[in-house]
């Protein structure tokens, strides 16, 4: 299942921070499909997974705007 958030028009950091918000309430395994158009958002996903253990699939930057896809980590045992 995907769950697209639509943070345009959001600066850092509030994209990741409702990015982190919809993962909690996702299971393992989903995929959260951001809409963002802060120029920073590519680096702030990628130091965001890296700390999270959320994996992130993909960054494109179409029309102005990136779509970022980032797949929900397993819950830790």
């Amino acid at each position: 299942m995907t769950t697209i958030l639509d943070a345009r028009g959001l600066n850092c950091p509030l994209p990741v921070l409702k990015a982190n918000k919809a993962l909690k309430a996702m299971a393992a395994g989903e995929t959260l499909t951001v809409l963002a158009s802060d120029p920073a958002a590519p680096k702030d996903f990628e130091a965001f997974c890296s700390a999270t253990g959320h994996r992130l699939i993909a960054i494109e930057h179409r029309d102005g705007e990136f779509v970022i896809a980032v797949r929900k980590a397993a819950a830790a045992s």
